[in-house]
């Protein structure tokens, strides 16, 4: 009977914490890691008694925004990333074709709920709330079961990196963060009354944000710093060693959709074929692949 490695509880990724890189290097190195334990997690329906994926037909258009490594255009302009490649991959199982459709963030759920998309597949993280609404992402739309851990991080300039060691270094700043972003639900909380929050159409923006002095920071998720910070165009910045939310990514659907359950199976058959995990070596996220079979789904 197959079983899935790496089915841990999100209580695990709760240990994983922001590490300073040495002297010689300005950007931390922070890296949300999961233990596993000794036994891993069986699941319920074994990949040989399954019923096979049902040729389903017809386009999946996948809401996304530039967020490397997940979505991003490679030297030609075609959409490549983690969850590019996924959504292609699951696409195939279904007898789908797939489209890329670039959105405003902040517009996501009235993409997917007016049908001009079909998912929002962009690193999306499933376990927070929206916005200033007060109501959970996941009461909003359907969610598939989380594959990615990801942590909120903070990102500044290496002259200033000194000034920021703990969450009340953020009270009273200029923050920037993506509008409708976990990010930007955190910086308000963060910064307080007297502080200020800049939205911006997507992550990516508020690296530009932090670099021309508009903003003292910027919140944005780990995955994307990561990649950027420290290096080309951004070896200015540095991520900050202050530990903020963890969090789980997921794939957002129409509330009651038939292809919750059917990508939801091509998940899973994805991982225990193992090509899940040569898809996110292939993106240096082999440590942050996180199936989870009790969330969404």
């Amino acid at each position: 009977m197959k079983r899935i490695a790496s089915l841990i509880l999100i209580a695990a990724f709760m240990c994983s914490m922001l590490l300073l890189a040495s002297c010689n290097n300005n950007s931390p190195s922070n890296s949300p890691s999961a233990s596993t334990d000794a036994d891993t997690v069986e699941d319920d329906v074994p990949g040989d008694e399954r019923e096979p994926l049902p040729v389903v037909g017809g386009t999946l258009v996948c809401g996304v925004t530039l967020y490397e490594p997940m979505n991003f255009r490679d030297d030609d302009g075609n959409w490549t990333g983690f969850d590019t490649e996924f959504a292609t991959l699951v696409a195939e199982k279904l007898g789908m074709e797939v489209e890329f459709q670039e959105i405003e963030w902040s517009s996501k759920f009235m993409e997917l709920n007016s049908g001009a998309i079909t998912a929002i597949w962009n690193g999306f993280t499933a376990n927070t709330e929206e916005g200033d609404t007060g109501i959970q992402r996941i009461d909003l739309c359907d969610m598939t079961y989380s594959y990615m851990l990801n942590q909120q991080c903070v990102v500044v300039r290496v002259d200033n990196l000194d000034d920021f060691a703990d969450v009340e270094d953020l009270i009273g700043l200029t923050v920037a963060a993506e509008s409708g972003s976990a990010g930007e639900t955190e910086a308000k909380d963060l910064v307080g009354d007297s502080g200020t929050v800049i939205g911006t159409s997507a992550q990516i923006n508020t690296f530009l944000e932090v670099k021309s002095g508009a903003s003292d920071c910027a919140i944005v998720d780990i995955l994307l710093a990561q990649r950027i910070t420290g290096s080309g165009d951004y070896a200015d910045l540095a991520i900050a060693p202050i530990t903020l939310s963890h969090e789980v990514y997921a794939i957002g659907l129409k509330d009651d959709s038939e292809l919750t359950p059917l990508i939801n199976q091509a998940m899973l058959e994805l991982f225990e074929d193992g090509i899940l995990m040569e898809l996110a070596m292939k993106y240096g996220l082999e440590d942050s692949l996180f199936i989870d079979i009790n969330y969404g789904g």
